[in-house]
């Protein structure tokens, strides 16, 4: 098996991808998911660009990783200004991370005509930008920018931009089709190229998407020696995106003899796919490989036939391998495998033919129907079986709630208010409470009136609210999907809810979210009690 070293940047070039915001949470989470999959390096942003990442770097220093190690990113010194006096220089030291990514320009075009500078102070630049923080006892990877651009212009200045770097003491060098417009026959001969002029050297590959060939590039790239590999776990980024990494560690890890993650991660990919784009609020297409929803759906015919008589009549790999899980659609067996397990979670004495798992299955299929989705919600899921079996009580009862907006408002921080009657065991209790939003104050009314019966719930929080348009096309009437993550000290939960009315579709998944949490606190002193 040949080692890949994988460096991830969707905290940092994912973050340039439009219509993405991460907070300081998202990233902290994201950073958590990626060091939960086995991610050896984590691009989490430019120190010097905004303090937002200031206060990431900050706030990281105090997680404690498993497997990843995380990466400031930052250019090379400004021309004409000492390494030690420049501004950028110094605020990637405050990040204060055990690696650094140095980016400098290696297209001629860009020297001279961009950053306005002469080629000998460019390679001055690289060198002693990286030099310093070798001698500041940092790993530094060297971004070559624009390589490949450069080495069709000029491959002899292409290759001392690489050169400088490496004599900086870079641990690799990394070869950019920043601008994403190669082709992987190009790619494969240049790369190759490299490999030859540094044989010591760990060369990398860096892809953009912008002719559709990131993944094909970088699959190249590592055949003709490069052992580093860079790009987002979803393929996001700017323009039109980076090479997908879901798709590459699995095309790498199972058909190309390359280890890029631990072998026991592997099956994590699915599920950390799913939550980093649930955390960028993106919908990952059902489409990508590995990891997407129809990714090893099959529907009627000789597929299913096919599958039901030997997988690999029609699948490629195992799903079970990357996390995914098989799905039959338009059928009257549809999706019971990939619930079974579950359901018999809960239920163990069922199996596929019992009448109830038909009743759940059923279900299931009308909700997603309406627009309910739980592979980012299982709380929300296991709730449902649950009502099917027999195994859940409502713990509450909502009477009525109304919400009363203020617009504007003229305290910032309070702009509507939520008045709630719920009853619990025949017991009335009615509350009010104020709240930046309709769906805060609402948080807040249930939580206090139910407080009251169920003390643990000052325990918990909600952590994190997103809303999904679900058809566009129905403009302000259209239905919403709300996802809902909550936590307590120890766990943390998603739960969901579908409506054309935003607020209803919030108070389906803040109901389920507080039901999930003391169910499973009168599981646990249960187990606890026996």
């Amino acid at each position: 098996m040949k080692d890949i070293e994988i460096l991830d940047s969707t905290l940092r070039d994912g973050a340039q991808g439009e219509g993405i915001s991460f907070s300081v949470q998202d990233k902290l989470k994201v950073l958590k998911s990626l060091d939960e999959l086995g991610i050896d390096l984590v691009e989490a942003g430019n120190p010097g660009s905004n303090p937002k990442d200031l206060e990431f770097f900050r706030q990281a220093k105090g997680l404690k990783l498993n497997h990843s190690r995380l990466a400031a990113f930052g250019s090379t010194r400004r021309r004409g200004v000492k390494v030690e006096d420049d501004d950028n220089v110094k605020n990637l030291l405050t990040a204060d991370t055990p690696v650094v990514v140095i980016f400098g320009k290696s297209w001629d075009f860009h020297v001279t005509d961009i950053i306005k500078t002469t080629k000998k102070e460019n390679l001055a630049m690289i060198e002693e930008t990286v030099a310093f923080f070798v001698g500041k006892g940092k790993e530094v990877v060297f971004d070559a920018e624009h390589f490949y651009d450069g080495y069709k212009a000029s491959p002899e200045y292409a290759l001392q931009c690489v050169e400088a770097g490496l004599r900086g003491g870079a641990c690799s060098a990394v070869l950019c089709d920043t601008n994403g417009g190669s082709l992987p026959k190009f790619i494969y001969d240049a790369t190759s190229d490299v490999v030859k002029k540094f044989p010591d050297a760990v060369i990398g590959v860096h892809c953009h998407n912008d002719s559709g060939f990131a993944e094909a590039n970088s699959v190249m790239a590592i055949d003709a020696g490069a052992r580093h590999l860079q790009g987002t776990l979803a393929g996001f980024g700017e323009r039109c995106g980076n090479a997908n990494l879901s798709t590459l560690i699995a095309n790498l890890q199972l058909k190309n003899q390359c280890r890029c993650v631990p072998d026991e991660s592997l099956a994590l990919l699915t599920p950390m796919v799913r939550r980093v784009a649930e955390i960028a609020n993106i919908s990952i297409s059902n489409g990508m490989p590995y990891v997407g929803k129809s990714a090893f759906a099959h529907k009627g015919g000789m597929h299913i036939d096919g599958v039901s008589k030997n997988t690999s009549s029609f699948e490629h790999v195992d799903p079970d391998l990357v996390g995914n899980e098989r799905r039959f659609l338009m059928s009257e067996v549809a999706g019971r495998s990939m619930i079974l397990k579950r359901i018999q979670r809960i239920s163990p004495s069922l199996d596929k033919d019992s009448p109830e798992t038909k009743e759940i299955m059923e279900e299931l299929k009308n909700m997603e129907m309406e627009g309910y989705q739980f592979e980012g919600a299982e709380s929300s899921f296991e709730l449902v079986i649950r009502k099917h079996l027999g195994k859940y009580r409502p713990f509450f009862e909502l009477d009525h709630f109304r919400i009363i907006g203020d617009q504007p408002a003229e305290d910032k921080n309070i702009s509507n208010s939520a008045i709630l009657k719920i009853k619990v065991d025949g017991t009335e209790e009615i509350t009010a409470a104020q709240g930046d939003g309709p769906v805060n104050a609402l948080d807040k009314a249930l939580r206090k009136a139910l407080e009251v019966f169920y003390p643990e719930l000052k325990k918990v929080h909600l952590t994190d609210y997103k809303v999904r348009v679900l058809d566009s096309k129905q403009a302000t009437a259209a239905r919403v999907r709300v996802l809902i993550e909550s936590a307590d000290e120890t766990d943390s939960w998603t739960t969901v809810g579908v409506s054309t009315d935003i607020i209803e579709a919030s108070w389906i998944a803040l109901r389920d979210s507080i039901e999930f949490k003391l169910l499973k606190e009168i599981e646990r002193k249960m187990s606890a009690y026996f």
